[in-house]
């Protein structure tokens, strides 16, 4: 079972919060997860996702024991439009995977994404103590790509004409970042954290290694 030190209970940037999810959180899953326009820019498969499936998928990847899920929640209303997470955490190599959903379409396009991988990528690199951070996005996901590229994210691969959408194939893009890429960003926006501090969190401030990770020779 994971340790829930490794998150706390909110992080706060400048227009978003991440918060640890709740149970009512399920009802926006169901609706994000059954819109076909945000099904086809998160699942391999056609078509939304049923229901039973989300329920299944929330119980066990959001709000389970193993879960490091966090729900994005605007930071003026409170109001719930996405969710971001970790998976594939893997203590040795000091790695994981990055989601993120914007499940409220009114919310695109705003730099949400953008606010709210900086801040998970952060906290992997400065609290978690990760040495990678990767993610896979469809090609035809532009807006994403964008996103993820302003966030400091690199192309590292592709898998071609992996998935059929919209009549033709597309290649899926393997993106990472390392922490050595994330010191050298934040030196380039002076934003340093021995200067500035970290995000504002809901917890102890200190350092807690993924996985209590203890570095390979």
């Amino acid at each position: 079972m994971l340790h829930r030190g490794w998150f706390p209970d909110s992080i706060t940037g400048e227009r978003i919060v991440l918060r640890r999810h709740a149970p009512e959180n399920l009802a926006a899953f169901r609706r994000w997860y059954s819109d076909a326009e945000v099904a086809r820019l998160t699942r391999y498969q056609e078509g939304p996702m049923p229901i039973a499936e989300i329920d299944r998928f929330f119980q066990a990847r959001v709000i389970g024991p193993d879960s490091l899920a966090m729900a994005i929640h605007l930071r003026d209303s409170g109001r719930l439009i996405g969710t971001c997470a970790f998976s594939q955490l893997d203590g040795d190599n000091g790695s994981a995977l990055f989601h993120i959903t914007i499940g409220e379409k009114d919310c695109w396009g705003h730099g949400y994404g953008t606010e709210a991988t900086e801040l998970m990528v952060e906290h992997a690199f400065e609290r978690l103590g990760l040495h990678r951070v990767a993610l896979s996005v469809f090609a035809f996901n532009e807006r994403a790509i964008r996103a993820y590229r302003k966030a400091g994210f690199v192309v590292e691969g592709r898998a071609r004409q992996s998935i059929w959408r919209d009549g033709r194939y597309w290649d899926e893009l393997q993106m990472s970042m390392l922490d050595s890429d994330w010191a050298a960003r934040q030196h380039e926006q002076g934003r340093l954290s021995d200067d500035h501090g970290s995000p504002a969190l809901g917890g102890p401030d200190e350092v807690i290694p993924a996985a209590r990770i203890v570095r390979r020779a």
